[in-house]
């Protein structure tokens, strides 16, 4: 997809504001430069969520005005990955031509892979019976895609609710399921930009890992090579059943993932409480020398930054430089930082990805 000038230059003027934003405020603390890796302007999000909005022409897809409040229709969406811009007119198009499919209809999910996978999410205000999956399937059959149906306490998977992306680090291909409801990175190429920069950054690590808010293990299988063993948490079920399934397809057997909070971690590795879904894991064979961490917005609470203190290097994440900004206050009495990345995961927003790298101070 070629780009008009206005395009890239608004694109490279909304980055920049961004970047100086961010720079304004970590100057304080370092001051070399910034490695700043950018997104496509467009066709770069692999996924997208609307609303459907209900006319005397048919149903439309739409998005709710951030100040009136009131949906207005989408015509296109430029900013999606090219598969979701391809799939968008020809669902539309079947929807309309089936009322089964169209009545009651008010929210449409896309889930897609750089790898050319996708996952459909209708939903509804009604109860789907054997007359929708016979429509949903027929649609199923003649699009590049697997439909979902959702209503209340209801769910129809016609195939399977999650997609498989592919992703390429050096002379590697990896695997990474991604199911329906769990968390993915919204902008494939900016995230293979942010594993290889990760896997720069730990190249030669010597000892253990650990990682904190592993998701499916999108940081998790691309580091293994570079550690001895890895222990990966997350507080969500979903997440971490499918990181063992993604670390399993990949043949990846040096990582050990946990459903935990990053509190009762520090609890568990200072022996304060015993935890039934540690049984099978020893803490005190783990040898960490390296903690990564990319938490929620919100950054991280007291007791998380006071467990990652304990190591000699710490890859921090975030997707709010502002709740980043703070946790440094708490992190450089003892770590200084040694390398800074942003990366525009966010475009045409005032969303900015920032990596850090933190090395412990020499007493």
């Amino acid at each position: 997809m070629s780009l008009d000038s206005p395009t890239l230059n608004a694109y490279n003027d909304n980055l920049s504001k961004k970047v100086n934003g961010f720079e304004s405020k970590i100057r304080k603390f370092y001051s070399d430069n910034l490695e700043i890796h950018p997104s496509p302007p467009e066709a770069f999000r692999l996924r997208a969520e609307f609303r459907v909005f209900h006319d005397e022409t048919g149903a439309h897809y739409a998005m709710t005005d951030s100040i009136t409040k009131r949906p207005y229709i989408i015509k296109e969406f430029r900013i999606a990955g090219p598969k979701i811009q391809n799939l968008m007119p020809v669902l539309l198009s079947a929807i309309n031509g089936d009322l089964v499919l169209r009545k009651q209809l008010f929210g449409i999910e896309f889930l897609t892979t750089l790898s050319g996978e996708a996952l459909i999410t209708l939903l509804y205000h009604k109860k789907l019976d054997q007359n929708w999956e016979q429509s949903a399937s027929e649609v199923q059959d003649t699009i590049d895609a697997m439909i979902i149906g959702r209503s209340k306490k209801q769910k129809i998977t016609l195939k399977s609710d999650f997609v498989t992306e592919e992703v390429t680090l050096g002379a590697r291909k990896l695997f990474y399921r991604q199911v329906e409801t769990g968390f993915t990175q919204p902008n494939g190429q900016v995230n293979i930009k942010m594993l290889s920069w990760a896997l720069q950054q730990t190249k030669g690590s010597q000892a253990d890992l650990l990682e904190i808010y592993c998701g499916n293990g999108n940081f998790t299988l691309a580091l293994a090579d570079n550690f001895e063993k890895i222990l990966a948490v997350e507080i969500s079920k979903l997440s971490i059943k499918t990181a063992q399934h993604n670390a399993c397809v990949n043949g990846i057997k040096n990582t050990s993932f946990i459903r935990m909070s990053s509190q009762e971690l520090t609890q568990a590795i200072d022996g304060i409480r015993p935890f039934r879904r540690l049984k099978n894991i020893n803490l005190n064979e783990f040898n960490f020398s390296t903690v990564l961490v990319d938490p929620p917005r919100s950054g991280l609470d007291p007791t998380t930054i006071s467990l990652i203190l304990r190591y000699k290097k710490i890859i921090y994440f975030s997707c709010n430089p502002l709740t980043l900004v703070q946790n440094l206050i708490g992190i450089l009495p003892t770590h200084k930082i040694s390398a800074v990345a942003v990366f525009d995961q966010f475009p045409w927003t005032d969303h900015l990805e920032v990596g850090l790298v933190l090395e412990a101070q020499r007493n």
